[in-house]
């Protein structure tokens, strides 16, 4: 798929959305859940330089390698991405996760999500016309 022109770049850029905000979700909704726990300290990333840095990395093909000159397989390779701190945190205090915040962020994720889920329906709903069309 690394060449497709149907599958091109867009809808890589798609799934490395969807994938950036679903880590995110778990960022928030960790916290959210661990808001009276001790010592815990928020954690959130940031869904641009995370898009960013997915998108910059080279895409894996899923080849298996049966010959020396075919393409390499990296079907291994994944990309982690790891939470930062969202602010500093006093150990001692329960208070160290702020609902107001983390309910903010949930719902600005949401709305990303949403965006980014809308963005890939039309691509599909392009493609369906293409098609249909192209069958006449």
């Amino acid at each position: 798929m690394a060449d497709s022109r149907i599958f091109g770049h867009t809808s890589r850029l798609i799934a490395n959305a969807l994938d950036v905000s679903a880590r995110r979700h778990k960022l928030i909704s960790g916290n959210i859940a661990n808001m009276d726990t001790i010592g815990h300290k928020p954690k959130d990333l940031d869904f641009n330089k995370t898009l960013k840095r997915t998108m910059d990395e080279k895409e894996p093909d899923f080849l298996d390698k049966t010959h020396v000159n075919h393409l390499a397989a990296d079907n291994e390779k994944k990309f982690t991405m790891n939470g930062e701190n969202s602010e500093d945190v006093d150990i001692y205090h329960l208070d160290s996760v702020n609902i107001d915040t983390e309910m903010m962020n949930l719902m600005e994720n949401n709305i990303k999500y949403r965006t980014i889920v809308e963005l890939k329906l039309r691509k599909s709903a392009i493609m369906k016309y293409a098609i249909d069309e192209g069958g006449r």
